[in-house]
């Protein structure tokens, strides 16, 4: 037998092996995946159990906040919805818990939740309470301006030197951070979010340096009065929290978020993506690995 036709018997042996094993995959029900999960795992408790207990916020838009309707949405709900599809086939089978910024990490530690999913920055501090699963956003700094303004993109705010006033929440590192993209800018530290952005509603600046995600999510909802200025610097990874020591569970987390991402799974993460941040998620190519 010549070189090409072995080949092609291993091609044909091995898509005929790709189509079994894609169908004993699909057979697979929850109850048999808890049965070969790890006794000790909370991958087998959470599919024992039947729901997903996610721990979140529902104060800040885009990320966890209520509707009109007064339903609990936000890209990270979705990704907690996420989760519940690949767990049960259902996105429906996630309970959310309402907790504080504090809570974040005690009530992973504690077991009063399986995950938080909660607009949470990674960091080597924090790594060191929990476990983080792979990134699902990467959050920065970003120029919020208005539309009706004639320095209302970036270059025409640097070029405005000493003239352009920015406002920023008030921090340690307030004045560093603008300074990083705008040298000779003013800058007005403020002491809640909202009133930074309502300062450049009252034209006290001209522009408010926030985070990119809330610049596309208002000027994505309200054109009329917001413009994103086309600047982001400061990069800054969000990932969910879970505990340390289980390794099933992080690993489902992350398989699952990457299948989400990057895979063949992706239409509640994209919908979210243009929902909360109107944008449509980068093209995925098939080839090379981009994850």
């Amino acid at each position: 037998m010549n070189d090409i036709s072995q080949r092609r018997d291993f091609l044909k042996l091995g898509l005929g092996g790709l189509a079994v094993g894609t169908a004993v995959g699909l057979m697979a029900s929850s109850e048999e995946a808890a049965a070969q999960a790890a006794s000790d795992s909370l991958l087998r408790t959470v599919l024992d159990r039947g729901h997903l207990i996610v721990g979140t916020g529902s104060t800040n838009a885009p990320w966890h906040f209520e509707n009109d309707a007064g339903e609990l949405v936000g890209m990270d709900i979705t990704m907690g919805r996420i989760l519940a599809k690949g767990l049960f086939d259902d996105e429906t089978k996630v309970e959310f818990v309402k907790q504080d910024a504090q809570q974040r990490i005690p009530n992973i530690v504690t077991g009063k939740v399986d995950i938080t999913i909660q607009f949470m920055t990674m960091s080597a501090q924090r790594a060191q309470l929990i476990n983080f699963s792979r990134p699902y956003y990467v959050e920065g700094v970003a120029l919020l301006t208005r539309p009706d303004a004639d320095n209302k993109t970036y270059d025409k705010l640097l070029a405005g030197g000493s003239n352009t006033r920015v406002s920023i929440l008030q921090n340690v590192d307030a004045e560093k951070t603008v300074h990083l993209v705008l040298p000779d800018a003013q800058v007005m530290q403020i002491d809640t979010q909202a009133n930074v952005i309502q300062a450049l509603e009252a034209k006290r600046v001209d522009a408010a340096a926030v985070d990119l995600s809330t610049v596309r999510w208002l000027a994505s909802r309200t054109p009329d009065r917001y413009f994103d200025a086309g600047k982001q610097w400061n990069s800054m990874l969000y990932g969910a929290a879970v505990r340390q020591s289980d390794l099933d569970w992080l690993y489902f987390v992350n398989t699952t978020f990457n299948t989400a991402m990057f895979g063949h799974e992706s239409a509640l993460y994209d919908a979210a993506f243009k929902e909360y941040f109107g944008l449509d998620a980068p093209v995925r190519k098939p080839g090379f690995p981009t994850i």
